[in-house]
């Protein structure tokens, strides 16, 4: 049995922690995406989070993870009705996958050898309810990069090619990472994106030795490092279910929504998802910290990942997009 990382375990990267919790918390966020230095803990954090976070109860041999009976596709052609418990999914995409492979297409050996005309799922299947992860996403294609976001947005796989019609549930939170210095997303699919989030190999001694101590820990015996975090791991799984159930009763006050909106207007934000995603990760931050209403703490938290890969490139600021998130914070917020 293969152990995943525990994610309190996780030196530093405050930021990707605090994004990958939100979107545990609210997946309707729109995912996440991590550019930075290679080795600064990218995958690492999004299997340690799926491993934090309790199994799920799936029908047993359902290629779609569904809870109930009633959920699983007709064309699964499944009898079983028991249910069996399974971790939460983390499904890596690779570079060069082709949009087949993606969305499911047709059973190309049943085809042939049983002359049965019967869908073969893909990945998307297999990523509902869990997450779907993509390294180097600005090296993969933008038609697929825009399939993935459709979806994600839509929380469904439509399928209709060689005499195929299938829909299933597709659900799940995208997480793409990269390396700036290799190329980056179009504005188009940036703004898609629900959060952003910047890392950054530590610069600091002492950061680095802690690093190399807990890795080097894990690595000569991952299960007991793993029992040593199990108890952090729980307090933050609570917190990521208890913020769920309160999450919809977290009130957001006139005057929270006036902010969002000047914010993104002091930025020159394209579009209302910049709005949109501030007031969902400040909501989905709130009910986190067991607040019960939104605050300027929590949008002055969120603002730098929610925005800064939303703004239009300022020849004339020599700003990072951060900073520049920071400073209209400090100018609209006080």
């Amino acid at each position: 049995m293969t152990h995943a990382f525990p994610f309190s375990a996780i030196v530093g990267q405050d930021d990707m922690k605090q994004a990958m919790i939100l979107t545990a918390i609210d997946p309707k966020l729109g995912g996440v995406l991590v550019f930075g230095d290679r080795g600064t803990g990218k995958s690492t954090a999004v299997r340690a989070l799926a491993a934090l976070l309790p199994p799920i109860d799936a029908v047993k041999g359902c290629p779609v993870n569904a809870a109930h009976p009633k959920d699983c596709p007709d064309w699964a052609n499944l009898d079983s009705k028991e249910i069996e418990t399974r971790p939460t999914p983390v499904i890596d995409l690779p570079l060069g996958v082709t949009e087949d492979r993606v969305t499911g297409a047709l059973d190309i050996e049943r085809a042939l050898t049983q002359g049965e005309k019967a869908f073969q799922p893909g990945l998307l299947a297999a990523a509902n309810r869990g997450y779907l992860y993509i390294d180097e996403v600005n090296l993969l294609e933008d038609h697929i990069v825009d399939l993935l976001l459709d979806v994600a947005q839509s929380g469904e796989n439509l399928v209709e090619r060689e005499g195929l019609s299938i829909r299933h549930a597709a659900q799940f939170v995208l997480v793409g990472s990269g390396n700036p210095e290799e190329g980056e997303l179009r504005p188009q699919l940036l703004d898609r994106f629900g959060l952003s989030v910047e890392v950054r190999t530590p610069t600091e001694i002492e950061d680095r030795i802690e690093v190399i101590k807990r890795r080097d820990s894990y690595e000569k015996s991952p299960s007991r490092y793993v029992g040593r975090w199990r108890k952090k791991d729980g307090e933050i799984r609570d917190k990521i279910l208890a913020a769920r159930e309160s999450l919809s009763g977290i009130d957001t006050k006139k005057p929270i929504l006036r902010d969002c909106a000047e914010l993104c207007v002091a930025l020159g934000s394209d579009g209302l998802r910049g709005e949109l995603t501030l007031l969902r990760s400040s909501r989905a931050l709130a009910a986190y910290e067991g607040a019960s209403a939104v605050t300027r703490d929590h949008l002055r938290s969120v603002a730098p990942i929610a925005l800064s890969h939303r703004l239009r490139r300022d020849p004339l600021d020599e700003a990072g997009s951060v900073a520049r998130v920071t400073r209209a914070v400090d100018e609209v917020l006080g």
